[in-house]
C-alpha cells in the first residue's frame, strides 16, 4: 500500500470494520419489472421507474435523437429539445420550467438562489441529502424539524422546505401544514408523474401552490434530470446565477426528447394502475403480518440489524431489493425500502409479499 493514499485507506478499513463498505451490483433490464443481476435474474422492486416509463419503446426510441450538449446551455449548449421540454413542462405545471442535469442540482440550485445568509429557513429532518447541502451552501440559518411536525416551524420564517413524498418512509408531507412561511418550497420527486391530477403531485391533491416545486425526470417520467417550477420572476435568476445550471453541460439532447416523450406517457391509465398495485402489494403484506411504513408506492419494511440479511435472503428468493441502512437511514431504523411499478404483474406483487415476509422472519 501506498503511504501516500495511507489516509484513504484507513478510511476504508474503517468502512469494512463497520459493515458500511457498499457495492455496485451489475442490473441489466430484461423488462419493466425484470433485470439479470450480476447475471441472475430477478424481479426488481427497488427502481423508482415507477410508471414503466425506462422501458417503453416510444420513450427509449426517443433516446436515439440528438447527441450532447456539448457545453453548458449558456454557452452553445442550448438546444431546441431543452426547449420543447421546457415549453411542456411549464404547460404541465401551470409556471415556467427550468431544467437541471440532475435532481440534487435542481435543489442545490434553487435554494442557493432563494435563501441567503442569515435567511430564516427550516427544513423537515428527512429532507433529502441535496436539500439539506443546498440549505448549507445558502449560508441561511437553519431550522431541522422532526420529521412530519410542522406544527413545530419557528415563528418568522423566510422559507420552509419539505418533500412531499419521503423517499425512505414512504409517507406524504401535510403541505398546508407548512404555508406558514413566506415562501414554501416542495420537493415532489416522487410524486411527478406518479400522483395527483395529470401527474402534477401532492400539492394539487391537497389544494395548495407552493412557491417553487422541484420534480425529476429520471422516476415515473424514464429518463432522467430534473426541474424547477415557479414564479416568472425565478427563471431568470436560476438561468443567470444558478452555479448548478450555469457552470454544467447542459442536458444531452436524446434525454431531453425522451423525458418529452414519458412526460407524454404518464397517463392516469398508468397512475390508476400503480395506486392498485400499491394496494394490492400493501394489502398481501398486511395479511402476513409484515409491518411496514407509509402509504404510497414506496413501501418500507423495517428490518433493524436483520436488514441485509433479509435482503440476500430476498435476493435467493428471486426479488431485488436491497438493503437499506445507515447513513441512508438513522441506526435502528434500517429497513428493506420495497417500491411498485404500475406494470408489475399481481404473481409479481403477491410472489414479493411472500417472498418478504418469509425474508425478515429467517
Amino acid at each position: 500500500m501506498s503511504e501516500r493514499y495511507a489516509r484513504l485507506a484507513a478510511r476504508v478499513r474503517a468502512l469494512d470494520e463497520a459493515g458500511l463498505r457498499r457495492r455496485l451490483r451489475r442490473v441489466e433490464p430484461t423488462s419493466a419489472t425484470t433485470a439479470r443481476v450480476d447475471g441472475e435474474d430477478r424481479v426488481v422492486f427497488c427502481s423508482n421507474d415507477y410508471l414503466g416509463l425506462a422501458w417503453d419503446p416510444d420513450v427509449r426510441a426517443a433516446f436515439a435523437r440528438g447527441g450532447g450538449a456539448g457545453a453548458a446551455r449558456l454557452v452553445s449548449g442550448n438546444r431546441p429539445a431543452h426547449d420543447a421540454l421546457e415549453e411542456a413542462l411549464s404547460e404541465r405545471f401551470g409556471r415556467p420550467a427550468t431544467l437541471f442535469p440532475t435532481g440534487f442540482q435542481a435543489n442545490l440550485g434553487l435554494l442557493t438562489t432563494i435563501a441567503a445568509a442569515r435567511d430564516v429557513v427550516a427544513s423537515d429532518a428527512l429532507n433529502h441529502a441535496s436539500i439539506i447541502d443546498g440549505l448549507r451552501l445558502s449560508r441561511a440559518d437553519r431550522h431541522v424539524v422532526p420529521h412530519g411536525r410542522p406544527d413545530l416551524l419557528p415563528a418568522s420564517l423566510h422559507l420552509a422546505v419539505t418533500e412531499s413524498v419521503f423517499s425512505m418512509d414512504g409517507d406524504v408531507a401535510d403541505l398546508p401544514a407548512w404555508t406558514g412561511a413566506h415562501w414554501l418550497a416542495v420537493d415532489e420527486a416522487h410524486a411527478v408523474g406518479a400522483m395527483g391530477p395529470g401527474g402534477r403531485g401532492i400539492a394539487p391533491i391537497q389544494g395548495i401552490t407552493p412557491d417553487f416545486v422541484v420534480g425529476t425526470l429520471g422516476k415515473a417520467y424514464g429518463a432522467a434530470g430534473a426541474f424547477v417550477i415557479g414564479p416568472p420572476e425565478l427563471r431568470p435568476l436560476l438561468v443567470s446565477g444558478a452555479r448548478s445550471f450555469v457552470y454544467t453541460t447542459g442536458m444531452p439532447e436524446p434525454v431531453a426528447w425522451a423525458a418529452l416523450e414519458g412526460l407524454r406517457r404518464a397517463t392516469d391509465e398508468r397512475r390508476e394502475r400503480l395506486a392498485a398495485n400499491t394496494a394490492r402489494l400493501r394489502g398481501a403484506l398486511a395479511m402476513l403480518g409484515v409491518p411496514t411504513l407509509g402509504s404510497t408506492h414506496i413501501v418500507p419494511v423495517p428490518a433493524g440489524d436483520r436488514t441485509m440479511e433479509a435482503a440476500e435472503r430476498l435476493f435467493a428468493a428471486g426479488i431485488y431489493a436491497p438493503g437499506i441502512r445507515y447513513p441512508t437511514v438513522a441506526r435502528g431504523q434500517e429497513r428493506l425500502r420495497l417500491t411498485v411499478s404500475s406494470e408489475h404483474s399481481a404473481e409479481q406483487l403477491d410472489r414479493c409479499a411472500e417472498a418478504v415476509a418469509a425474508a425478515i422472519r429467517g
